[in-house]
């Protein structure tokens, strides 16, 4: 036997194992790091306001839904069936429909009942068509530039939104389910998180406002407007105006939400939420006199004024109205 030969493959063997077992020791302290950092318990919580208001908008641009309570998900709420911005309105060639191009969307409510989809508008006959309709087509659809998919609902509420929106033109809903594949806002903004993932809403998964910020904007307009010219998530109320702004980190009983950049207003903040007509003035010109991002984050924001936050969705929960809001600090 070759002793020398046995003693260097005993040695390189022993070498492996020990690189082997070195590198699952690294991956192990890794994983560790990880769930400290995801689960570490806070060196200091505030009370900084109170939840009152949680809002559901299942389609993107129609009614919203106030609730009592609601899960709040990675993708946005969720009441019962409903999940937020799950719906959209096309054009035959798969091209979102918003209230920007069609106001009178503000007025569509879309709910679910005993297992069907209920579409109601002024002037409308209520509409049921199947929640689950597996096989009807996907469509492609194209929301800010981005590819996202869609099960159309159906001939009947193509019809109807058709019908409603009372243009030369033909209009489609479609509605996300969870196997299609999501948005990735980190493709647009980098701020965002690389695995948050949403459907129809325009940015983030969740928008959050505070009530004194919009009562300090009331009192520069001449005209008030109310919380759903906006369309926020989650409405605080008990804190400071713009007191969002700062908060980097919140729990709400057992959701924790981390803020990620500020909400750009359009001109759909100057659709009336009560008239369905749009001005293109107010209140977007009055934002723009005082709630412009700093010269620094032009590239980012462009002339757009900031009036509200995202927040991304660090832990699941149960939200209810009432509940105290805390910002977290470590």
């Amino acid at each position: 036997m070759d002793v020398g030969g046995s003693l260097r493959s005993a040695c390189l063997q022993h070498r492996r194992a020990a690189l082997w077992a070195a590198g699952l020791a690294l991956a192990a302290v890794a994983a560790l790091g990880l769930a400290w950092s995801y689960f570490r318990k806070p060196r200091r919580v505030t009370r900084v306001g109170v939840v009152s208001q949680l809002v559901v908008h299942p389609l993107k641009s129609g009614k919203g839904l106030s609730v009592t309570s609601a899960e709040c998900l990675t993708m946005g709420l969720k009441y019962g069936d409903l999940k937020d911005r799950h719906w959209l309105v096309i054009t035959e060639d798969g091209h979102q429909v918003t209230g920007r191009q069609q106001p009178r969307l503000v007025f569509v409510s879309l709910n679910i009942d005993k297992g069907q989809v209920c579409l109601n508008a002024p002037g409308m006959e209520e509409l049921l068509i199947p929640f689950r309709q597996p096989g009807n087509r996907i469509a492609s659809c194209r929301v800010w530039g981005s590819d996202i998919q869609g099960r159309d609902c159906g001939d009947k509420a193509s019809a109807w939104m058709t019908r409603y929106l009372a243009c030369d033109q033909t209009f489609h809903l479609v509605q996300f389910e969870p196997q299609m594949k999501a948005r990735k806002p980190a493709e647009k903004f980098s701020f965002f998180p690389q695995n948050e993932m949403i459907a129809y809403p325009d940015n983030g998964a969740i928008m959050l406002m505070t009530e004194s910020s919009l009562m300090d904007l009331n009192t520069r307009l001449e005209s008030k407007v109310t919380m759903s010219w906006f369309r926020p998530s989650i409405v605080v109320a008990d804190s400071d105006s713009y007191a969002e702004d700062s908060w980097g980190e919140i729990q709400i009983g057992e959701v924790r939400l981390r803020r990620v950049m500020a909400c750009s207003r359009c001109i759909f903040t100057t659709v009336n939420p009560e008239t369905g007509t749009i001005t293109r003035k107010e209140p977007l010109e009055t934002l723009k006199s005082y709630r412009m991002c700093d010269p620094s984050e032009k590239h980012i924001f462009g002339t757009s004024p900031l009036f509200g936050q995202y927040f991304t969705v660090v832990k699941s929960g149960i939200l209810h109205v009432g509940d105290p809001v805390y910002g977290v600090t470590y």
